[in-house]
């Protein structure tokens, strides 16, 4: 009877978890397709406006207006993929990380140190989403919450599972915290990040020390020969 308790409880974990990705590419490809086409369409007009016509005053405004299109659609853009896993399917685990990170740290004085290993190889394209969003969701929380500067991602292979490793110079969660906010509704995003962990298999454990704290996750892959 436990046995399927837990069988159907992993049914409905994994639903939920398919469903929310679907709600992803779903919004992904909406931002992408209609307001992204719209921004695209808004700067095109304004460029056929000619500045030289225009007082100076209005000259500067028409300069801004660009400027700020122009940043709405590289925003619009980066929110679409981060939302859509192509770039999983197209690039792999590692590299999906980097370029994830290389967005977060763009224009801004965050600090953060990737460093991956080449010996893991995709078993599980599912499986491969799931880790991607449970590092999302920590290093946007680390970065939220914790307001760490500093942040060094690692991931390691050995006997048959993959190690990643968090750690940053913030305030981070406690265990004992990270057990006690995923049941409460404000804390949607760690709830996410648990039930991911019971489809994965793994564990996670959050620890701090006078050096900073540190989130570890542990889950087991089938390499390929």
């Amino acid at each position: 009877m436990q046995e399927m308790k837990e069988k159907q409880q992993n049914q409905l974990i994994e639903a939920a978890v398919r469903s929310e990705e679907m709600e992803r590419h779903r919004i992904s490809e909406e931002l992408h397709d209609e307001v992204g086409a719209l921004l695209s369409a808004t700067k095109l007009f304004l460029g056929h406006i000619k500045p030289e016509s225009l007082a100076e005053a209005d000259q500067q405004l028409h300069s801004k207006s660009i400027s700020l299109l122009d940043e709405s659609i590289e925003k619009v853009r980066s929110i679409s993929h981060n939302l859509h896993s192509v770039i999983l399917k197209d690039l792999g685990l590692n590299e999906a990380i980097k370029n994830f990170i290389q967005k977060i740290i763009k224009g801004s004085s965050l600090k953060i140190t990737v460093e991956t290993d080449d010996a893991y190889i995709t078993a599980n394209p599912e499986n491969d989403i799931s880790i991607y969003r449970i590092i999302q969701e920590l290093c946007n929380n680390i970065i939220k919450h914790a307001h760490a500067t500093e942040i060094f991602i690692n991931s390691s292979v050995k006997d048959d599972y993959l190690n990643i490793i968090i750690r940053h110079n913030g305030k981070g969660l406690s265990q004992e915290e990270f057990e006690k906010l995923r049941y409460h509704s404000d804390g949607l995003g760690l709830k996410n990040i648990q039930n991911r962990i019971i489809l994965l298999h793994g564990k996670i454990k959050f620890e701090s020390d006078h050096d900073g704290d540190t989130t570890t996750l542990q889950i087991p892959i089938k390499l390929k020969t």
